[in-house]
């Protein structure tokens, strides 16, 4: 299951950091989708203490997606290169709400390689079969 903040964005650091532990701490959720939840032009990233994140992805076996819309493009390359040293994975997404928008994949690959990923760190490159593997843990 793929779970994001979309509500309460205004609420202070560590109202946010909780909740999305929270939802980290959560056997069903798989992938922490858009982090930060920044819109470029519109709305910042809210408060959030990565650290605290990413510690708590890593300790519960989560995914986090690095989301290619072009109005998002989130995770950012600083916040990318900084999750991957807690040994993170990460998906790829288009977050497409049309068939034309799989074209923004090349968007993800952009930010992924500006914050120094190799296909090892992308599930999307797994084959099936590892890939369940990824899913499988992170759900028991």
């Amino acid at each position: 299951m793929v779970g994001a903040v979309h509500s309460g964005f205004a609420f202070r650091e560590r109202k946010m950091t909780e909740r999305i532990v929270t939802a980290l701490e959560n056997k069903y959720l798989d992938i922490l989708a858009h982090p930060s939840g920044r819109l470029l032009g519109k709305r910042e990233a809210y408060a959030v203490n990565f650290e605290k994140v990413f510690e708590a992805a890593a300790a519960n076996g989560k995914v986090i997606e690095i989301n290619s819309q072009p109005s998002r493009l989130d995770l950012n390359d600083e916040l990318i290169l900084r999750a991957k040293t807690f040994g993170l994975k990460f998906c790829i997404s288009t977050d497409s709400h049309a068939v034309s928008d799989l074209t923004f994949m090349r968007y993800g690959l952009g930010q992924a390689r500006r914050g120094w990923l190799e296909k090892e760190d992308v599930v999307n490159t797994y084959p099936y079969s590892r890939l369940k593997e990824v899913f499988k843990k992170s759900s028991q």
